[in-house]
Order: structure tokens, then sequence, then C-alpha cells
């Protein structure tokens, strides 16, 4: 089984801070064991809001805020990562998506690459990653909503901006972890909503929900390490299946 470990913003990260050498030290050991034991399968990070844009759309009308923002309803149900030349032109997919999943929030994202982080200088003309973020709602997709979607992929991928999609179970299937001073709390979904912004995943092949949790708990434990609010939570939600 195939779960998603979306981890929330702090101040810190919200901040534009990097993280700090100890950290990325802990976090690349916690990644490389997963890796090698074949349960990490990938992981992203994401830029701060103040960088990010939130496509709205209602009854065929598209409203743009540009971030800082807080979180409302930031539960997701549907993401895929782009890599494009500009923000522009990331939007612009994010208004298409939009435009074919009906009345629905969409927020784009930037992706963290090794250049944001130090760890190497960022190389000329750099294509940019984004995650186009569907929020929850509670209407599910139509057949032709679904068929749009697949002729938009199509032409992401023609257009060579399309890395990769996953659409998440219902929160119904998943948890909530809360870990704080080497404590941490489990609340099994539905969750009604999150108000807090995601700051990164990790996408994890485990053999149940509860192996899933027990990654996440370490995950949690390395991050509350070097986060000045000892709080870390993460919501852990099973992918459909490939």
């Amino acid at each position: 089984m195939r779960f998603i470990v979306m981890h929330k913003l702090d101040k810190h990260s919200e901040a534009g801070l990097p993280p700090t050498r100890e950290l990325m030290a802990a976090v690349g050991k916690l990644i490389a064991e997963g890796a090698a034991s074949g349960v990490f399968l990938s992981g992203e990070g994401l830029q701060p809001s103040s960088t990010r844009t939130r496509l709205s759309f209602s009854s065929g009308h598209c409203t743009r805020t540009e971030g800082p923002y807080s979180g409302s309803n930031e539960l997701i149900a549907w993401f895929a990562m782009i890599q494009v030349k500009s923000k522009d032109e990331a939007v612009d997919w994010g208004r298409r998506l939009g435009e074919v999943m009906g009345d629905v929030d969409i927020e784009v994202g930037q992706v963290k690459d090794p250049w944001h982080l130090g760890v190497c200088p960022e190389p000329e003309d750099a294509p940019m990653r984004f995650l186009l973020l569907r929020k929850a709602g509670a209407a599910s997709m139509s057949p032709e909503q679904l068929a749009g979607l697949e002729k938009l992929t199509e032409e992401m991928t023609k257009a060579g901006v399309f890395l990769l999609a996953e659409r998440l179970q219902p929160s119904s299937q998943g948890a909530r972890l809360r870990s704080s001073g080497g404590k941490r709390s489990v609340i099994d979904g539905p969750f009604a909503e999150s108000k807090e912004l995601i700051g990164g995943y990790a996408i994890i092949r485990v053999n149940s929900k509860a192996e899933a949790i027990e990654w996440a708990s370490g995950f949690a434990q390395v991050l509350s390490s070097a986060n000045t609010e000892g709080l870390v939570e993460m919501d852990i939600l099973p992918l459909h299946q490939i």
C-alpha cells in the first residue's frame, strides 16, 4: 500500500529560512534508510505561502489570491507536479486544471530544489517545479470532468511539463499525527478540514496504515527536534493504487 505523509508548514519554513545542517543530515539519513528498505518512494518540500497562488473557481469564475495567507480548507484530494519556466506558466496550467475540475480550489506552490536549500549553486535557466494542489470538496468529479482531466494531462505530457500526479483517498481512510516533546497523539479520520498549510510530503510503501503511522512518527521526531514551536502535525492518507 502507498501512503502520503504530509507535514504542515511551521513558522520557520513559512519565514523562508533554510533548514539547519543538522536537520538536513537527519532527514537525509531517514530518507536513505527508507529508500534502502523500499519504504520511501519520493518526497518534496514546498516554498512558503508568500510565494504561492490560490485559484478559487465558482460557477465558471476564477478568483486569484496571492500569498502569504493562512490556511482554510487544506485537505488535499489530488495533486500534480509540473516543470515549467515561470510561475506565470504554472498558474496558467493551474487555471486550466480548475476549469476542467469545476468548483474547486487549486493551490500553485513551488517545490524546493537543492539550490533553494544551499546544497548546490542554482543552474543557469534552471526549470521550476510546481505542485498543483486540488483541495478536497464534497462533490466527486463527473465522468465528463475525468475525461477532461485525462485530456489535459495528455496535453501537459506532450508539452513536456507533466512530471507526476497522485489521487488521495478520503480522510476517512487516514490519520492525523501530532508530535511534541517526544509524545504523540493519533486521530483517525474522517477530518472535516485542516487549517494548516502543507509544508511538504513523503510517499511511502508499507503493508498497513499502522506501519505508515510508525514511519510518520519517526519523521515527526526528526522534524520536531528542529521545530522551535515544538509541535509537528502530519496527515497520513492512502493513495489510490497504480
